[in-house]
């Protein structure tokens, strides 16, 4: 997927990070045992069925601890060679300490991301007490901030993933008639997602819109859209694990002139939003065009949800968006080029959302449906 030398880069910014955590001159290894970062990383990624961890150290080689049964597949993927195989009869946390005290790390100062939804409480626990020499340094919310700017390499991918978005919407859209249910327009995006490329066939929100925004987030069950009715779709492809999303409102029928003003407010605000996207923007003041401009043009009665949240890896988590780096009021942060987002807008039963990367000058969209009420052709 990525090239030897995107993979250096990776490696020398995650140093950079280790030298300069903590008061006492950094840490000498690195813990990474989250799923995004280990995929990020080290090439490889693997759902924690059992405790797994990669180690980086400061100088010298990096080596992967995990089950015997992954060893095969992760020297298949990742550029690492030195993986430590544990059977399914070993406690994996103990095999894993074992592996740090047999590279000589035993002793060291060891920094791991204490935000991790790999490192509970107890495996933090259990690592102490199996190496009680060792000074464990929190280095939260690393796994997120090492991978918030995005190389070209990695923009490449989310480009593709965006195409296969593109496509799957037109394809509901040209599709789309009165009897038509949810769990057809799914399945139809589905088969795009699997036939253009896409990791798999998991398509995300597909519902029928009601209310305001409240069916953003709607149960997905099986439902007809008749003549009028707006089905609310969100397409959330990944290739390689890397996820582009989007959403946009198919209508089957023509939509009435008050719906219509409110698709064009929401892209005004929209589209003035991913032009302030450059680099040095403050991301509350981002958000404030659509926040306020929302507001202010009566669209919605309150504004309680982000407008935009970070984009790039996805793997087998527990969460299914990343909101380490989110457009609210209290965003007192500054963008940078690189940076991938989900910009998205909703009101009264519509909703836009784009797949948006700070360039030099501006944001640049790399979903490019047409930016309106889709409608059945």
């Amino acid at each position: 997927m990525f090239s030897r030398a995107e993979y250096d880069r990776r490696i020398a910014l995650a140093r950079d990070a280790m030298a300069s955590s903590g008061p006492e001159g950094g840490v000498d290894l690195l813990l990474a045992d989250s799923g995004e970062l280990l995929a990020w990383l080290t090439g490889y990624t693997v759902s924690e069925t059992m405790y797994r961890a990669a180690f980086m150290p400061r100088e010298g080689e990096a080596w992967f601890a995990l089950r015997a049964l992954d060893e095969a597949p992760c020297r298949e993927k990742s550029w690492i060679t030195d993986v430590v195989g544990f059977a399914d009869t070993e406690e994996a946390q103990a095999a894993v300490a074992a592996s740090i005290r047999d590279h000589g790390f035993g002793t060291a100062r060891i920094g791991l991301d204490t935000n991790s939804y790999s490192m509970s409480a107890a495996t933090f626990m259990r690592l102490q007490a199996l190496l009680p020499e060792a000074t464990f340094v929190p280095m939260p919310g690393l796994s997120d901030s090492l991978r918030w700017v995005k190389s070209q390499e990695e923009i490449a991918v989310l480009a593709q993933a965006s195409a296969i978005a593109d496509k799957a919407m037109a394809d509901i859209a040209r599709q789309a008639k009165p009897g038509m249910t949810t769990r057809d327009a799914a399945a139809i995006a589905s088969g795009v997602f699997l036939r253009e490329g896409a990791d798999t066939g998991e398509v995300g929100p597909v519902v029928k819109a009601s209310g305001s925004h409240e069916f953003l987030h709607g149960v997905f069950k099986t439902e007809a859209i008749e003549e009028g009715d707006v089905l609310h779709v969100e397409l959330i492809p990944r290739v390689g694990n890397y996820g582009a999303r989007m959403m946009r409102p198919i209508m089957v029928g023509t939509p009435s002139p008050e719906l219509v003003a409110t698709a064009e407010k929401l892209i005004e605000l929209q589209d003035l939003q991913i032009a302030a996207m450059k680099p040095g923007a403050i991301a509350s003041d981002v958000d404030a065009i659509m926040r306020q401009g929302a507001l202010d043009a009566g669209l919605r009665p309150a504004y309680e949800n982000v407008t935009a949240y970070t984009l790039g890896l996805y793997t087998r988590t527990p969460r299914t968006s990343d909101f380490s780096g989110t457009f609210l009021p209290t965003s007192n942060w500054a963008l940078e080029e690189g940076m991938v987002f989900h910009l998205y807008a909703t009101a009264q039963g519509l909703g836009f959302s784009e797949t948006v990367v700070v360039g030099k000058d501006s944001g640049i969209r790399l979903t490019q449906s047409p930016r309106e009420i889709m409608r059945a052709t």
